[in-house]
C-alpha cells in the first residue's frame, strides 16, 4: 500500500475539514437561527446574542404552531416508514429474481426502474391530483404512500439487485440439498447475507420519502396527511409583521434528528452495505 508523505497527509486533512465545514455549515446556521428570539433574527451575527428556546416551545405541544407541526411530524414518520417497508419488501423479491433468475427482459426491467426513478415528479402531480380526488385518495395516507413508492421502489430495486449479485448462490444450493425449500433458503440464507444491502436500501428509501415536498404539498390540503416539508410552508408568525424564520428553523432541526439518529445507529451496516455492493466478486 502506498504511503502518503507529510504534505499529502496535511492536504488530505485540510481538504476533509473544508468539506465537513461546507456540509455542516447550513445545519449550524439553522441551529443558530432556531435559538434566536424574533427580535434577534435581524442580527447578522452567527451566534444568538440572547439564546432562547422560544421557537421550540412554539412548535412543540402547547405552542402556537403545535397544531400545525405535531400532526405533520406524525404523518411524516408514519407515511415514510410504511412506504419504506413496502418498498424494501417488494424490492427484495424483485432484486432476487433479477439477480438469480434468467428470463427475457431482465435488463429492460432495471432500465425501466432507473428511468422511473429519474422521471420528473412535477410532470405527474397534476394528473395524479385529479385522479386522487376522483377516487377518494386525496389528502390521505395511502394517497401519499403510493406516490412515494414511485420514488423509493425503483431505486430500491436497482440498489438491492447489486447486493444480491454478490451473494454466493452455492450457499442457497447447499441449503436446498440439506432439505430446505426455496422459500426457507431465501429467508434463512439469502436474506441474512443481504442484510447490509437491505439496511442501506431502507435508509436511502426512508430519506427520499422523508424529504419529499412536491407530493406532500400537492396531494394534501389538511393536517390529516400533510407531511412536515409541506407543513413548513404554512408556518406564519404571531403577527403579519413577524417572520416565522425561527420557528421554521427549529422545526427543521427537529425533523433532522431522526435522520441523524438512523445514520448513527446503522452507520456500520450502511458502510458495509455500500462497500459490498460496490465490489465485484
Amino acid at each position: 500500500m502506498r504511503e502518503f508523505s507529510t504534505r499529502q497527509r496535511v492536504l488530505w486533512i485540510v481538504g476533509g475539514a473544508l468539506i465537513i465545514i461546507y456540509c455542516l455549515f447550513p445545519v449550524a446556521w439553522l441551529t443558530s437561527l432556531s435559538f434566536k428570539p424574533p427580535a434577534d433574527l435581524t442580527n447578522r451575527q452567527f451566534l444568538p446574542t440572547e439564546p432562547s428556546t422560544e421557537n421550540y416551545r412554539q412548535i412543540l405541544p402547547g405552542g402556537s404552531a403545535a397544531d400545525l407541526f405535531m400532526p405533520a411530524l406524525r404523518n411524516s414518520i408514519g407515511i415514510s416508514l410504511i412506504a419504506t417497508l413496502i418498498a424494501v419488501v417488494l424490492a427484495m423479491f424483485a432484486a432476487y429474481a433479477i439477480a438469480r433468475l434468467d428470463f427475457p427482459g431482465k435488463r429492460l426491467i432495471l432500465t425501466s426502474a432507473l428511468a422511473v426513478a429519474i422521471f420528473p415528479v412535477v410532470s405527474i402531480v397534476t394528473p395524479l391530483f385529479n385522479l386522487w380526488r376522483n377516487i377518494g385518495l386525496y389528502d390521505t395516507w395511502p394517497g401519499l404512500i403510493i406516490p412515494y413508492l414511485s420514488l423509493t421502489l425503483p431505486l430500491s430495486i436497482w440498489t438491492m439487485s447489486a447486493f444480491f449479485r454478490e451473494i454466493p448462490w452455492e450457499m442457497e444450493q447447499a441449503a436446498q440439498v440439506d432439505g430446505a425449500t426455496s422459500w426457507q433458503a431465501f429467508r434463512r440464507v439469502i436474506v441474512p447475507l443481504a442484510a447490509p444491502g437491505v439496511f442501506t436500501t431502507a435508509i436511502i428509501s426512508f430519506f427520499i420519502a422523508w424529504n419529499d415536498f412536491v407530493y406532500g404539498i400537492s396531494l394534501t390540503s389538511t393536517s390529516a396527511a400533510r407531511p412536515v416539508p409541506a407543513a413548513l410552508s404554512f408556518f406564519t408568525g404571531e403577527s403579519q409583521f413577524i417572520e416565522p424564520t425561527g420557528a421554521i428553523s427549529a422545526a427543521a432541526i427537529i425533523v433532522t434528528i431522526p435522520v441523524v439518529v438512523l445514520v448513527l445507529i446503522f452507520q456500520r451496516r450502511i458502510v458495509a452495505g455500500l462497500t459490498n455492493g460496490a465490489v465485484k466478486g
